[in-house]
């Protein structure tokens, strides 16, 4: 194939593919009950899993006790049994005992089974890692050394968090809202290029602190120059707040007026 002159990204051998695994209502299987089985816990139950948990009650630490005892996770008191990956519905299988040959026989029955599984603190014996992760509401931010250095993201996670906006979460719910509402408005599958230009122009054109002040009012006035592609000025929308029924002439052409 001829060269075109193009310049394209550098292929980096050695990193794993970042994705957010949407588990919500799936089924995820939890061996152990100890510190590390409550951080993998918790991760599950952020993300709306169905957790079940196997271990026996006298080794559940206090965080895993307490999602016991408040009916937040399914317990089964008792040592692991390979019959217990027999359930179809199993998404995923987390272990996090103290047994290295226990952990690494429950990892091949995963694979017999091709049910993705992460073994805690054995890289080789994982299909996926959980990295340091921030979170503010609906914003997400993962580092990930790939296994190798887990203390050092939890630093850098860390080191990102203090570099975002306070509000960035709640920046983040605004604009969420408006995309629910542009997609009401635009539902057609052609209009998605637009609806993605104009979300992006509205992004890129208010500061965080705006954003986050944005009401219901002020979301459906900005949703009024979406026909047009255009997006008003922080001055002009917010002129244009509680203005009175019928006295607004707007046409999407010039921006708006408001009439006397």
């Amino acid at each position: 194939m001829a060269e075109t002159g193009q310049k394209f990204p550098e292929v980096q051998g050695g990193g794993s593919l970042i994705v957010a695994w949407q588990v919500k209502g799936k089924k995820v299987l939890v061996v152990g009950g100890g510190e590390v089985a409550a951080g993998r816990i918790l991760h599950c139950l952020n993300a709306d899993a169905a957790v079940t948990v196997i271990s026996p009650r006298a080794r559940l630490n206090s965080e895993v006790a307490y999602r016991v005892a408040h009916n937040q996770v399914t317990h089964i008191d008792r040592n692991f049994l390979p019959s217990d990956l027999d359930d179809d519905a199993i998404s995923m299988v987390l272990v996090a005992v103290d047994d290295p040959a226990a952990s690494t026989t429950i990892w091949k029955l995963c694979k017999e089974r091709r049910i993705p599984a992460n073994i805690a603190d054995v890289p080789p014996e994982c299909d996926f890692y959980f990295g340091s992760v921030h979170r503010d509401g609906p914003l997400q931010v993962m580092v990930s050394t790939n296994g190798k250095g887990p203390r050092l993201a939890s630093m850098i996670r860390k080191f990102i968090a203090k570099q975002l906006p306070s509000n960035a979460g709640q920046a983040i719910e605004t604009v969420g809202q408006l995309r629910v509402r542009l997609r009401e408005m635009a539902p057609r599958p052609e209009e998605g290029p637009k609806r993605m230009a104009w979300m992006s122009k509205v992004s890129e054109a208010y500061p965080w602190d705006e954003i986050c002040g944005l009401s219901e009012e002020d979301i459906g006035n900005l949703l009024r120059f979406y026909p047009s592609g255009k997006v008003p000025s922080l001055d002009e929308l917010k002129a244009m707040r509680a203005s009175p029924a019928g006295k607004d002439v707007f046409d999407g052409s010039f921006g708006f007026s408001v009439g006397a």
